[in-house]
């Protein structure tokens, strides 16, 4: 309930489109940790909003291919698109539990809690990701899965228990952060020049979608 939330939870946990979804090394270093998370049975906090919105469709391409997709859809790091989002304030609206506290006063102390946002982001500025979102933080893409995990800011989690897992033990860093080798061995399966060329080459062409949009020709447009 609104009532639990308090100073320092994550309301915006982002992976969003700016240089750094579009390295290979830590977009699949989030996606291993997601899925050494998900198999841990540990769960993001539902008052969070979640949201990935990669700098290029070939992240999406690897990490569908992978196989990691569907462990940050099971966090809520769904593909919400392509392109700027979260960090231009384009992050849309908070769950409600997270805006009822963020404008009620309910929250665990008296008055409005300072909410945070951890995104992937360059803009951190007060109310940059949302109005009511006053404490935000950058991050790399591994680190917000982690917070987003933790649920708070207010945590040092290289020390810390980030969660419980399903059988109660304490679920810290080292357990779910990925080793370089495992890193590598995902990246050198998945992401080749080949691939990167192929979406490239088609990248202008769009979906069905697109391609059914009536498209007038002349010089006005």
């Amino acid at each position: 309930s609104s009532s639990d939330i308090t100073h320092g939870d994550v309301v915006v946990a982002s992976i969003t489109s700016c240089t750094n979804t579009s390295n290979p090394t830590v977009m699949i270093a989030a996606g291993l940790i997601a899925k050494k998370a998900v198999e841990l049975g540990l769960k993001v906090p539902s008052y969070i909003k979640t949201s990935l919105s990669p700098g290029s469709r070939v992240v999406g391409d690897y990490l569908e291919t992978t196989g990691l997709q569907k462990y940050l859809d099971e966090l809520g790091f769904h593909v919400a698109g392509y392109g700027c989002m979260t960090c231009v304030g384009n992050s849309g609206e908070l769950k409600p539990v997270a805006m009822e506290a963020a404008v009620s006063g309910e929250g665990k102390q008296s008055g409005n809690p300072v909410l945070a946002g951890v995104l992937s982001g360059n803009r951190n500025f007060e109310a940059r990701v949302h109005p009511l979102v006053q404490a935000n933080y950058l991050a790399s893409p591994p680190l917000v899965v982690v917070f987003a995990l933790a649920g708070r800011v207010d945590i040092d989690v290289t020390k810390e228990p980030i969660a419980v897992s399903n059988d109660g033990a304490e679920v810290y860093l080292s357990d779910i952060w990925p080793t370089p080798e495992e890193i590598r061995k995902v990246e050198e399966s998945a992401v080749t020049a080949e691939r990167v060329r192929s979406l490239y080459d088609s990248a202008l062409e769009g979906d069905e979608q697109w391609q059914a949009l009536p498209a007038p020709t002349g010089t006005l447009f």
